[in-house]
């Protein structure tokens, strides 16, 4: 049996837009019609309204709705998945491209129960948006893969922009928060893609709140870039359900900024932080920034 926890009271900097309007329809309606998963409805995400209602961005969610690993943060639901869909890869891309996106993310749940963890199938996903959108850039927002490199090298085939991977919290609330998942083996998967491609931009983000020191999440900011990780996002947790963890502590804006900085002074090339950023906060606006950064530094 699932244990309940009460939900704390936000604090009143936690503000999250309801703007429902003819894009946000467009969106939901085209994944409904579509029969596609959003991590952005299936993890409860806070920003959902603003990024379909102003952004037109969505982050798709592959290889079904279900994942085998049960993370005590997470709203997605666990269980035995589904077989695989094949002809997912294009429904995504053609859903993609009639939004006319600049930017996509692609996200997945935990495939345990396959060889390759789905890699396979993020690949086709990836080359699919590539040959129906030429000019969106493509951000892969993976599972560890459970280390394997073959499996990472089929995923990296496919040339996405942005190579993601999530360490969500900081060593040692790991075994606590994250079902299946190792602190080094997230570090290690970061470390593969640039092994495999050392011009590769990586990404990963924390979520504060689940308990963690200061101290920590500067650890873990050091140790993101001793594998080269360029991109950061920080944002407060926030708990989606009742059998979910609950909220230790709101960190405040100001600390965020404090954070951010920190980020930067470690060399990082972006770091999003605050109370509201999530993994794929404004991400298109991420990589443009990056992008329009390194061709500068390489004229």
């Amino acid at each position: 049996m699932k244990r309940s926890f009460n939900y704390t009271r936000k604090p009143a900097w936690i503000r999250m837009s309801l703007l429902t309007n003819r894009d946000f329809n467009t969106i939901k309606k085209r994944v409904g019609e579509r029969s596609l998963t959003t991590v952005c409805e299936e993890a409860r995400c806070p920003n959902i309204h603003e990024c379909w209602g102003e952004h037109r961005t969505a982050t798709f969610m592959i290889l079904g709705d279900t994942c085998t690993r049960r993370c005590r943060f997470c709203a997605v639901k666990t269980g035995i998945p589904g077989e695989v869909d094949l002809a997912e890869p294009l429904r995504v891309a053609r859903t993609i491209s009639e939004m006319g996106a600049a930017h996509a993310v692609i996200t997945m749940v935990n495939r345990d129960d396959l060889d390759d963890g789905g890699a396979a199938v993020m690949a086709a996903t990836v080359r699919k948006v590539h040959e129906l959108s030429p000019d969106c850039s493509v951000e892969v927002l993976s599972s560890d893969l459970m280390g394997d490199k073959k499996s990472l090298e089929i995923m990296m085939d496919a040339e996405p922009e942005i190579m993601s991977h999530n360490l969500e919290t900081v060593r040692r609330l790991t075994s606590g928060v994250r079902s299946r998942s190792d602190y080094d083996r997230s570090l290690g998967f970061l470390r593969m893609v640039k092994e495999i491609d050392p011009q590769k931009l990586t990404k990963s983000s924390l979520m504060l709140g689940l308990g963690e020191e200061k101290h920590e999440v500067l650890q873990t900011m050091d140790d993101l870039r001793a594998v080269g990780v360029e991109i950061i996002n920080l944002g407060q947790y926030l708990q989606p359900g009742r059998t979910n963890l609950p909220v230790v502590r709101y960190w405040e804006p100001e600390e965020f900024d404090e954070l951010k900085n920190a980020a930067l002074h470690r060399g990082f090339l972006h770091c999003e932080s605050g109370p509201m950023v999530r993994s794929s906060y404004h991400a298109g606006d991420q990589y443009q920034l990056i992008r329009q950064r390194l061709l500068r530094e390489r004229a």
